[in-house]
């Protein structure tokens, strides 16, 4: 015999209390896009180098409208971004927020990221009727932000960590390396990981493919300025479909996830590496199970996924969709249905995790 339980009594300071938090998420979604207004304006960049300022000393500083300047700095310092002090009625950006706005050298730089989270839900209609077709959105159909977001969001951690930890943490890389490998990066983006392993290791030479052509443009101009143009050659490309044999070292940073046939791309990644060569997947720091991914890095991501990399699997042939949390028991199984036999997590930051992978 069915039962129906009785309504449960809705307690209104629990009701209250996440009307409040909801408040709070709805200011942190504006803030996104105040983020990248602050960071185009040289709102952060003036309050770092000149000082506590006011509306209109910020305003004449950037060249700004000053009634926008006010309620900009009110909208940060309603968030803790800067600090406001009633009796001068000066702002100041404290010098952590500096770091984390101005400075693009720091891993703790977060531009990027609130560019990528601004451009991901300026294009949230074209992910709503994929819904509805079932189908995906394309990399390629997405706005500048999401692509300049995103290279901007984890360079700095690359730059903290790839030369200094993680390439070391591979069995024998950094050795040939130094005297001189062939190095393919897979879905290199606008190549800021190839320029890096380029700049350190100028016996090597390294090939960076993208299916992105814009981005392989911005790749070319990058090494270019960075004076590693001779060791550097940028291909448009799928990752099933990058030429060559015998690489030493095969690289894909933050994209496995976001590839519609992995195992197919693992396939073939196993096919144009050296017989002891080494495949380096660096992927968005996750767990195996969605409870150990319920905390502020994974809800990040599994946004990111929803909106971003999820759709960009489903607009591609297969349509695996993995998602951006996809932790290590599923890459395994990608890379050993792939052919590979040897696996292991050697690194791992607060956004991601660094794997081994061997034939």
């Amino acid at each position: 015999m069915t039962t129906i339980d009785a309504p449960r009594e809705v307690d209104p300071d629990k009701l209250m209390g996440f009307v409040m938090t909801a408040v709070t998420e709805v200011g942190g979604a504006l803030n996104a896009a105040l983020v990248v207004m602050g960071d185009e304006l040289g709102y952060y960049r003036s309050l770092a180098d000149e000082g506590p300022s006011t509306p209109a000393e910020l305003a004449e500083r950037t060249s700004t409208e000053e009634h926008i300047a006010r309620e900009w700095l009110n909208a940060q310092a309603a968030g803790s971004y800067v600090a406001y002090d009633p009796r001068t009625g000066r702002y100041t950006l404290p010098p952590e927020q500096a770091v984390a706005f101005t400075d693009p050298d720091s891993p703790a730089y977060l531009v990027g990221l609130f560019q990528i989270a601004h451009g991901t839900i300026r294009d949230t209609p074209s992910v709503l009727a994929a819904a509805r077709r079932g189908d995906g959105v394309g990399w390629h159909e997405h706005n500048h932000d999401v692509h300049e977001g995103c290279e901007r969001f984890f360079r700095p951690s690359y730059q903290a960590h790839l030369v200094a930890e993680w390439l070391p943490a591979l069995d024998g890389v950094v050795d040939k390396l130094t005297s001189g490998a062939r190095v393919a990066d897979v879905g290199c983006g606008y190549g800021a990981s190839t320029v890096l392993m380029a700049q350190e290791y100028d016996a090597s030479t390294f090939v960076g493919a993208d299916y992105h052509a814009p981005s392989i443009e911005t790749a070319r101009s990058r090494a270019a300025e960075a004076g590693v143009g001779d060791r550097t050659t940028f291909v448009v490309e799928l990752a099933d479909a990058v030429d060559g044999t015998g690489f030493d070292l095969v690289t894909t940073f933050d994209c496995v996830h976001d590839m519609g046939d992995p195992v197919g791309a693992a396939r073939h990644i196993r096919d144009i590496l050296a017989s002891d060569g080494t495949w380096m997947v660096v992927e968005p720091a996750a767990g195996d199970h969605v409870e150990d991914n319920l905390n502020p890095i994974g809800r990040a991501y599994y946004g990111f996924s929803t909106l971003l990399c999820t759709p960009a699997s489903l607009s591609q042939d297969v349509g695996l969709a993995m998602g951006t949390q996809a932790g290590p028991a599923r890459l395994r199984d990608v890379v050993t249905t792939a052919g590979f036999t040897r696996f292991a997590l050697v690194a791992q930051t607060p956004f991601n995790n660094v794997y081994e992978v061997r034939p």
